[in-house]
């Protein structure tokens, strides 16, 4: 069984170091993570790269940047409550120097960084990506050379995976603490998994690449994060308040948004959100607000503010469980308003992620993804290992690549997936606006400076 005292261990994550203690400064561990999750490049790019709706022209349609931003906020409340029921559970975290606030400050760290492996284009760009290397002629050519293992990574792109990846990197130098890299992997398995369970949250998707088992594996043994019976591992308990933090938000916010592009009315979002305010819903009070807007904010408010009361209870009623292993569900669908966040799921998968709004750009970021993708590993291809095709089109094609991209020491009998990971570093790191820039350029749609 996992115990808190050490799930809560101080120290910041190096490969290269078994373990380091946390030194005493002005900010606290998670706070310094914070910091520098916010002023890192990746999470800059956030601002740029699509959360419902691609390219947003309306000002009050939210990004990635700004979803993040108010995950990170429910994800800080949720996590201080819960702190504070743990501390009065367990006396010994307050002479270990656990405070609640520490708490919410390791679930906010980690609810900012949730989205930062997210492509361009959103959800349609990692299915462009994974599909590249299931479906081109120039991504399956790369399948004899790497590892089963390594395979089932191309063919199955995971910004939570791609997210961890950043935040363990070198490149990046974040060196974030070991909790909140915890409670950041939602999904502590590898993509290839013999039979993953569907019983298990935790198991949906994947949350580290095959090059990471090590990184992962140390994270866990300092934190004694536990396996499950199938060889993956248990998830860090304050992962199930990120989780909870990032559901909330985006049943709450995409159903906004959508009211604001009008794919759904108001009259709907009063009918969606009253189940969840329950008594606390107030329609004449809701008329004295003249603005569609101001109607809207309040309504999330309200109700944002209600999930989060009900996902602290959750938490107090499983937290044991999460500590055996027992517990591994979603904690909203435990909640007394499970089913009006499944209705509203229902309308807003119809109604927004299926409008032809979203449909019509998704599309588009398909055709950009796999359109980068196949110029650059074409040229990479072809210079390496089909060195009889390699053009003078490859060669400029190639000198676009970031300057520290490992063009050295390649060859048909050197495994390609390092090579083929910093690929896709790159055009997951894109924002759309570039991305979409760019494709034009390699494809001769524009010219530089058109």
């Amino acid at each position: 069984m996992m115990q808190w005292q050490k799930l809560l261990t101080a120290g910041r994550f190096d490969p290269k170091k078994t373990h380091q203690s946390s030194d005493s400064q002005i900010r606290t561990e998670s706070e310094r993570d914070y910091d520098r999750i916010i002023f890192s490049a990746p999470f800059r790019n956030l601002q740029d790269k699509t959360q419902v709706f691609p390219l947003p022209e309306h000002d009050f349609v939210h990004t990635r940047l700004t979803h993040s931003l108010e995950v990170s906020s429910v994800g800080r409340t949720l996590g201080k409550s819960a702190g504070e029921y743990l501390l009065r559970k367990y006396p010994d975290l307050s002479q270990q120097g656990v405070q609640a606030a520490e708490i919410g400050a390791i679930v906010a760290a980690a609810s900012l960084a949730h989205d930062i492996g997210n492509p361009p284009f959103g959800h349609a760009g990692e299915t462009a990506i994974s599909d590249f290397f299931r479906f081109h002629e120039y991504g399956q050519a790369w399948q004899k050379y790497v590892t089963p293992d390594q395979w089932e990574d191309l063919c199955h792109f995971e910004g939570n995976a791609q997210g961890f990846r950043m935040l363990v990197s070198q490149n990046n130098g974040l060196k974030l603490s070991y909790t909140t890299l915890a409670a950041f992997t939602k999904y502590p398995r590898l993509a290839h998994v013999f039979e993953a369970d569907p019983q298990r949250r935790s198991q949906k998707k994947f949350g580290y690449y095959s090059d990471q088992v090590q990184d992962y594996g140390q994270l866990a043994q300092i934190l004694g994060i536990e396996n499950a019976p199938n060889g993956c591992y248990l998830r860090h308990p304050l992962a199930f308040l990120v989780e909870a933090a990032d559901d909330i938000c985006y049943s709450i916010i995409d159903l906004e948004d959508g009211c604001t592009l009008g794919l759904v009315s108001l009259e709907e979002v009063v009918e969606l959100i009253a189940p969840i305010l329950k008594e606390r819903f107030d329609s004449d009070k809701l008329q004295t607000y003249t603005k569609q807007a101001q109607k809207l904010a309040i309504l999330r408010a309200m109700a944002i503010n209600q999930l989060i009361q009900e996902v602290v209870r959750a938490f107090e009623d499983n937290e044991e469980a999460m500590l055996a292993g027992e517990f591994d569900q979603a904690l909203t669908s435990k909640i007394p308003s499970a089913t009006a966040l499944d209705v509203i799921a229902e309308v807003s998968v119809r109604k927004i992620y299926r409008s032809k709004l979203v449909l019509e750009k998704e599309a588009a970021g398909y055709q950009v993804l796999e359109g980068l993708l196949e110029v650059f590993s074409k040229a990479l291809n072809h210079k390496f290992y089909q060195t009889d095709l390699y053009s003078g089109k490859d060669k400029s094609i190639l000198r676009l690549l970031p300057e520290d991209f490992p063009l050295e020491g390649w060859d048909s009998s050197i495994n390609p997936y390092p090579m083929l990971r910093f690929l896709m570093d790159f055009i997951a790191g894109m924002t759309d606006k570039y991305a979409l820039n760019l494709y034009r350029r390699v494809k001769g749609i524009s010219l530089p400076g058109a």
